[in-house]
């Protein structure tokens, strides 16, 4: 396949090309597991095509508790292979893109009663870490009361006992997602979001030979082409299994995940802490630059898979649970600046509780000869890409097969003039300080976000800064953050930019009003808006907001 310039997602290219050629892969659903299955697809050799409705990594994979994490939880549950698979993941993960992926240290608090005995967390910690491999300063600690206390003093000094202190890694699921697609690009996948599949068109032998698309920008449909068709729409999959009247009694068990997020101020965490629940379950309260979050949740869900919102019994088990572990911060619902509420696509499992359900993923392949891949987890997404490929290879001829690479994308740098350390991460955090300092920026989060964000990429947001001429340094560089997104991650929306390329809705709430209107003068400058599409965006936006803002008294239907 032919190689594309260097980190660049450009939409109107793409169109030029999905519909005047036939592919190898049809990859439905833009989150991260399709995403990594387009990396593994096009850097093996096949010629790839990944389509999206909404925007990329809008649906779960932006609303995860952005953790690759080995899954502790399910070593409780015996899921050693899902254990040792996550535990290693992460850290191929984390070397592929150590400033995306950044260790977290983390605390769980030893309780009377509480979930982890402390003989059970050392062990459980100790088979933790002999499992996903963990070495060095990684390897898990035990700690007392008043070592537990100054790891972290907000913790109830009247129940800790101690601590176990092992090691996870923190990331931005959504920009994760983008950096995979980019990669991808890179190695010649066609790439389209806002591009809706509408329905699959057969052969005479009833299996697919193509689908049926509609472009929302401009209203336009047309026919993809492909040998093969994999569904990685998440908790979309068994409605494209209902198009191609493939479901049967396999099908997903959809769960609700709800995070909080407290101005740092209001919640001054020092240290991510897992932490106990009164009804078994457990919680993370995880600090991440000006604020602190809380989740998650897990119930059953049955409402609308569009618009996933917060409800008010959520918001009440949160608070509950991390004033009951928090006793002197006292948080109130006016306290929280923002949420975020995600779906869980499971595999249905009867008479088992939401938080029992596995999060193995499992793949089905239909006699049309779509193949849907469900369940997972964050972690896990390079390991499902290869394991959907192994289906797709299946559909080969020895000959076909044999021109392929084998998969490597384990080796891959996720960005260009990619950072090879945490070391490397923090020096170069440390430069872009001072950059910013020369430009007049002197809060040090800029520095810490646009380096967890961007990596080395943010060198071409700080070079664009310099050609505007905002009195407000800070202006200048949002206005250069929105001209990288556009030019390079296909940033289609006010809800591109703010919820997915930057996180602003749920890190830095009241930098979008504060800059909607600047944003929207530029993007209607670069993507030729109309009054209508002006008007369209900000209601879309204002509904975003409303619903990070707004605790509902019960599911959208």
């Amino acid at each position: 396949m032919k190689a594309k310039p260097f980190s660049i997602l450009n939409r109107a290219e793409d169109l030029k090309t999905v519909s005047t050629q036939k592919f190898n892969l049809v990859i439905i659903g833009g989150g991260v597991t399709g995403a990594g299955i387009a990396l593994d697809a096009a850097s093996r050799g096949l010629k790839t095509c990944l389509i999206e409705k909404n925007d990329f990594a809008s649906g779960t994979s932006n609303k995860s508790t952005k953790l690759i994490h080995g899954g502790l939880r399910y070593l409780k549950q015996l899921e050693i292979g899902l254990v040792r698979e996550s535990g290693r993941e992460r850290a191929i993960v984390h070397k592929l893109a150590p400033h995306l992926v950044i260790p977290e240290k983390m605390l769980l608090p030893l309780v009377e009663d509480g979930t982890y005995g402390k003989m059970m967390t050392s062990i459980g910690l100790k088979v933790y870490d002999f499992l996903a491999d963990v070495e060095g300063d990684d390897r898990r600690r035990m700690l007392d009361k008043a070592e537990t206390l100054k790891k972290e003093p907000l913790l109830d000094a009247e129940t800790i006992l101690g601590s176990g202190y092992y090691s996870e890694y923190r990331t931005d699921d959504a920009r994760l997602t983008i950096e995979l697609l980019k990669k991808a690009s890179e190695f010649g996948a066609t790439i389209l979001n806002y591009c809706e599949m509408d329905a699959f068109v057969y052969n005479t032998k009833k299996e697919i030979k193509s689908i049926q698309c509609i472009d929302h920008n401009s209203g336009e449909t047309f026919s993809i082409r492909s040998r093969n068709f994999v569904s990685a729409t998440g908790p979309w999959v068994d409605k494209l299994r209902e198009k191609d009247a493939s479901k049967n009694n396999k099908h997903l068990h959809l769960t609700k995940g709800v995070h909080i997020v407290f101005p740092i101020e209001k919640f001054p965490l020092q240290q991510s802490v897992y932490f106990d629940v009164a009804d078994g379950r457990m919680i993370f309260a995880i600090p991440r630059g000006r604020a602190t979050y809380v989740g998650t949740t897990d119930t059953d869900y049955f409402g609308n898979l569009d618009r996933v919102v917060t409800t008010k019994a959520d918001i009440h088990y949160l608070l509950d649970a991390v004033n009951d572990a928090f006793p002197d911060i006292h948080l109130k619902e006016e306290d929280i600046e923002s949420n975020w509420a995600g779906l869980r696509p499971l595999i249905h499992e009867e008479e088992k509780d939401p938080s029992e359900l596995s999060r193995k993923d499992e793949i089905f392949v239909s006699k049309s000869g779509l193949i849907s891949i469900a369940g997972g987890k964050l972690t896990g997404y390079r390991k499902m890409a290869q394991r959907v490929m192994d289906a797709v290879l299946k559909t080969m001829t020895d000959k076909q097969e044999s021109k392929l690479k084998d998969s490597y994308t384990e080796k891959i740098a996720l960005t260009t003039n990619a950072m090879t350390s945490s070391k490397e991460v923090k020096k170069y955090q440390k430069k872009l300080r001072l950059k910013l300092q020369e430009f007049g920026i002197e809060n040090d989060y800029f520095a810490w976000y646009l380096t967890s964000n961007y990596g080395k990429q943010a060198n071409d947001i700080l070079e664009k800064m310099q050609s505007f001429t905002d009195e407000n340094p800070e202006s200048r560089l949002i206005r250069a953050e929105l001209w990288y997104g556009i030019h390079h991650e296909m940033i289609n929306s006010l809800a591109d930019f703010f919820v997915r390329r930057t996180g602003r809705l749920y890190f830095n709430i009241s930098s979008v009003a504060k800059y909607e209107t600047l944003i929207t003068k530029d993007c209607t400058q670069y993507l030729n808006w109309d009054a209508a599409r002006i008007a369209k965006e900000k209601e879309t936006l204002s509904i975003l907001v409303k619903d990070a803002t707004h605790f509902y008294d019960e599911e959208l239907n």
